[in-house]
């Protein structure tokens, strides 16, 4: 049984025990949240949402919120002497998918 969800505008597919890397959740570690069901399969039959499936349900726990690796921004514009330097680090929510129900 899998499941295609939407978290943070994306889309994944998603089987049980999966371990997922998102954008930042409003939700702390160890919270169980409910996740939007674009559609959901048994092995035999296949329901699509229009857009959501309103019947399925995907329930994940919340694992850790973190930061990623720091990558990093270097722009420069040739023979001008002019360059700045960057670092980022995204922000992300780990979470493992728990249960789904069709």
């Amino acid at each position: 049984m899998y499941a295609i969800i939407e978290v943070g505008g994306k889309q994944h597919k998603v089987k049980q025990n999966d371990v997922l890397f998102t954008n930042k959740l409003d939700a702390q570690s160890g919270e169980i949240i409910d996740l939007k069901v674009l559609a959901v399969s048994n092995g035999r039959k296949l329901e699509v949402g229009l857009p959501y499936v309103a019947s399925a349900k995907v329930s994940a726990e919340v694992v850790k919120n973190g930061k990623a690796k720091k990558i990093t921004v270097f722009t420069y514009k040739p023979k001008k002497n002019q360059s700045r330097k960057l670092g980022h680090r995204q922000l992300y929510s780990m979470i493992k998918i728990k249960s789904i129900n069709s």
